[in-house]
């Protein structure tokens, strides 16, 4: 396979509302990232992801855009963006963008159009029907509760909208709005972007006739995922756009992809089939949740986890390629999902991180994580922000839902989790703002933030720094084969890298209890050296039999036999 930049690159995604505030008005802004760019520069990552700064009315947090060419005025202006694009190119680092084109906006002038008659030119840029039996046209639910349908009275036709609904859906068969789309990602790409992020974009064809989804018992809509997750038209669409826009760039392309598998992923990412460089897919951060989704918490089992992410590694091994993470502005903090954010958070974050960037793929880091930021504990409804979360409480609560049952669930998934602004210093409100924070920050910040991690050598940030690093010096990081070894053992998650003559070996006790690591035979390393551990002093032993301490990760390169 070739080597393009975007497998040996590192990438940190901002959510730009809470990184930094610049004006003090609560709201982080493109001046704040600005100012913090030589944190990101010093940690060591190549690619910033820039989660939307298009104006939006801010229904879902800027993934509802108005206008695709212009900057939200919270955020600052197009001036600020392209003063950010110069300081990010500057320092060597390069900048991908998020293409959100599943939906867009209702206050978007194409939608404004739309709604107004049944003959206007921009009715079929979004996907209207009439309703049937007095109801909506299929039981579809929006993945934000409720139907995916909403009435609206100016033609007698209701329109369809997987999320809320101020968020309609886009009608991908019509070549009109295509077009519309790639000149839209032609005239950020001329502005000197190096790739997107591309939003559920395996949502974006439908199946014909949008049919109804098999009822369930007691619920009135119910998913219709299987009619629209990597429906029939999907990759004639990213063939399309990658034979009118992106072949034309060198670029870094990422599509968001709930419902893929590594053998979907093979045709989304091989190369020879010229459609995205990688997928992100949700089967690893799936695995915590019980039958009635994410809400309904079940424990994790190592075994599951071990099966998920070795099943992508081995898929994508020769054909396409992966992408590496842990958390996002949608998931909650990693350390307190698989690690233990109380006794053990400084090990438990290392030993996450080591487990993932030592494997085959870009990696992800998401704001906060670096210095391992932890989910957040509000008592109050009220102090939460994000929709997904408020139509669940609200609509679990009509249902009789306790309080305390659904606060459980808030407070291990919810999005908001991952929103609470960036903790830089001790200072009041974490270093993030002067003014009233959108969303309060997480009252730890005093213990934890990022001057504090600067000081300490052995921080949870030197440790993401050395990471980084080790992946620009070690080609078997980026181009190694993956196996995984130990594979029934309840505590240990081990694997090997192979690559030209050198074996990588990477241990790590996943959890807080002490175990013994003994190396399968058919794992020999010759002349092995301590790459890296989350341990200061290193216990005696060599690479095939030692202890594990809590949470202990340990990396050894060596020689093959």
């Amino acid at each position: 396979m070739s080597t393009q930049w975007w497998k040996e690159s590192v990438v940190y995604q901002i959510y730009p509302r809470s990184f930094q505030d610049y004006n003090g008005d609560g709201i982080g802004d493109i001046p704040g990232i600005i100012s913090r760019l030589d944190y990101l520069k010093t940690l060591g990552v190549d690619v910033i992801w820039l989660s939307p700064v298009y104006d939006s009315p801010n229904d879902d947090n800027g993934y509802d855009i108005r206008d695709y060419k212009a900057i939200m005025d919270e955020f600052g202006t197009m001036a600020d963006w392209e003063t950010l694009l110069a300081e990010i190119h500057t320092r060597g680092m390069k900048l991908i963008m998020d293409l959100v084109v599943n939906h867009s906006s209702d206050e978007h002038a194409w939608f404004v159009e739309s709604r107004k008659s049944k003959d206007n030119p921009y009715r079929d840029f979004y996907i209207w029907r009439p309703g049937k039996d007095g109801k909506e046209p299929n039981n579809w639910a929006s993945n934000f509760s409720g139907s995916a349908w909403t009435y609206d009275e100016t033609t007698g036709e209701y329109y369809l909208h997987l999320f809320s609904k101020k968020q309609p859906d886009l009608n991908w068969e019509n070549p009109k709005l295509r077009e519309k789309i790639y000149e839209m990602m032609t005239w950020w790409l001329d502005k000197g972007i190096d790739g997107f992020r591309m939003d559920v974009i395996n949502f974006i064809s439908k199946v014909d006739g949008l049919p109804d989804a098999e009822p369930q018992p007691g619920q009135p809509y119910v998913s219709g995922s299987n009619y629209f997750m990597n429906g029939p038209n999907i990759h004639t669409y990213l063939q399309e756009m990658h034979e009118n826009v992106l072949q034309h760039y060198d670029l870094m392309t990422v599509g968001e992809m709930p419902g893929v598998t590594p053998e979907l992923a093979q045709l989304y990412t091989g190369e020879e089939r010229n459609e995205l460089n990688m997928v992100f897919q949700f089967e690893h951060v799936g695995l915590d949740q019980g039958p009635n989704g994410k809400w309904d918490l079940k424990p994790l089992e190592l075994k599951d986890l071990k099966a998920s992410l070795s099943r992508w590694q081995k898929g994508l091994q020769d054909i396409g390629w992966n992408s590496l993470y842990w958390n996002n502005h949608d998931q909650p903090r990693i350390v307190s999902r698989f690690g233990d954010d109380q006794s053990y958070r400084v090990e438990s974050a290392k030993m996450l991180a080591t487990l993932l960037h030592c494997m085959k793929g870009t990696p992800f880091i998401y704001q906060g994580e670096e210095i391992g930021m932890t989910n957040v504990r509000f008592d109050s409804i009220e102090q939460y922000q994000d929709i997904e979360t408020l139509n669940m409480y609200k609509e679990k609560r009509a249902q009789g839902v306790p309080h305390e049952t659904l606060m459980a669930s808030i407070h291990a998934k919810g999005r908001d989790n991952a929103r609470t602004p960036m903790q830089w210093d001790e200072t009041k409100h974490g270093g993030f703002t002067d003014g009233t924070p959108w969303l309060e920050v997480n009252p730890n910040y005093k213990e934890i933030n990022v001057k504090q991690a600067l000081k300490d050598p052995n921080s949870i940030f030197y440790h993401y720094q050395k990471l980084i690093q080790l992946r620009k010096e070690h080609a078997i990081l980026v181009h190694g084969s993956y196996d995984l070894i130990l594979e029934d053992d309840p505590q240990i998650f081990a694997y090997k890298r192979t690559y030209n003559g050198q074996t990588l070996l990477v241990v790590c006790n996943f959890y807080g209890r002490i175990t013994d690591f003994e190396c399968p035979a058919e794992v020999v390393l010759s002349e092995p050296t301590l790459l890296l551990s989350n341990y200061d002093e290193e216990e005696n032993g060599s690479y095939t039999s030692f202890r594990l301490r809590p949470y202990e990760a340990r990396v050894y390169l060596g020689k093959n036999e």
